[in-house]
């Protein structure tokens, strides 16, 4: 392997042969107004040396997908180009995927379940926009990249994964990266539990990303977005999902009523399925 690595978090990572490249702690404290130059590949990855203490080999990688997902209108926003360009995605994926980190594939990381590609990462994460003060929730956290990513755009992000070993390992990726420096990401607050329902206790929320596929939108998600909130999920059955932008809409005589778009124009976009709980055991999904 072209870079030296170390485990992470514990016997959970062992197990299931989740790594990171290895790194110094990140040599600046964290600064939500710091934003580095894109507009040169050689002063973007400069900039993240100085700033960041990160791989300039993966830096490269990662500004080169960058300017893909620009010009694929999968960013269209500097608050969100600069949140693509701040999260080391590298140190979300597995071994055998660390050369593909930056593809635009889906991988996988374990469980049956995967690391969303960029692509669609950067576009339903744009197509909520959060904005600072926020409070979003996701729904699956995976291998944590999502959520990493969120941080740089608000400091609430709630996230919930049903897979309990994925949960704690994802916590010790976490605890890691936030003892290098990485401060950004105390903003995340977790729970393993059945997304379906959300997060009553902490709800409203202003925004809601949901990555995983159903076929419907779960009431409890709609019930849970504030008036005039946004959520992106994927709707459809296996093999046929769309992304919806969901907006809960408010007249101003009270009246609220709930619109769709599709984010891709039509295009099929697959996700894992939408699993659920059967007496603390994941079984089945929540479709059909």
């Amino acid at each position: 392997m072209r870079r030296r690595e170390v485990l992470l978090g514990g016997i959970g990572a062992a197990v299931t042969g989740q790594v990171a490249p290895a790194t110094a702690a990140v040599p600046e404290p964290y600064d939500r107004n710091a934003t580095p130059p894109w507009g040169s590949r050689a002063d973007y990855i400069a900039w993240m040396v100085r700033h960041r203490g990160e791989d300039p080999a993966f830096l490269g990688e990662r500004y080169d997908r960058f300017v893909e997902m620009v010009a694929h209108a999968d960013l269209w926003n500097d608050r969100n180009k600069r949140a693509f360009l701040m999260t080391p995605r590298e140190r979300f994926v597995t071994t055998p995927n660390l050369d593909r980190a930056y593809q635009v594939h889906f991988l996988d990381i374990g469980y049956g379940v995967t690391i969303t590609g960029p692509n669609s990462v950067g576009r339903m994460t744009n197509s909520i926009d959060p904005q600072v003060g926020d409070k979003v929730l996701e729904i699956g956290t995976g291998s944590g990249y999502q959520s990493a990513y969120l941080s740089n755009l608000t400091d609430q992000v709630y996230t919930i994964e049903i897979i309990e070993p994925l949960f704690k390992r994802t916590g010790g990726l976490y605890d890691r990266l936030i003892g290098e420096g990485y401060s950004e990401y105390k903003a995340i607050t977790r729970k393993s539990a059945d997304g379906y329902y959300g997060w009553p206790e902490n709800a409203p929320f202003d925004k809601i990303i949901v990555t995983c596929g159903i076929d419907h939108i779960p009431p409890p998600l709609l019930q849970q977005l504030k008036p005039n909130g946004v959520m992106v999920i994927p709707i459809g059955p296996p093999g046929a999902q769309h992304v919806l932008k969901v907006a809960k809409n408010t007249a101003a005589d009270g009246t609220i009523t709930v619109s769709r778009s599709d984010i891709y124009h039509g295009s099929i976009v697959n996700f894992v399925p939408f699993t659920k709980l059967d007496n603390g055991t994941v079984r089945g999904t929540h479709s059909g």
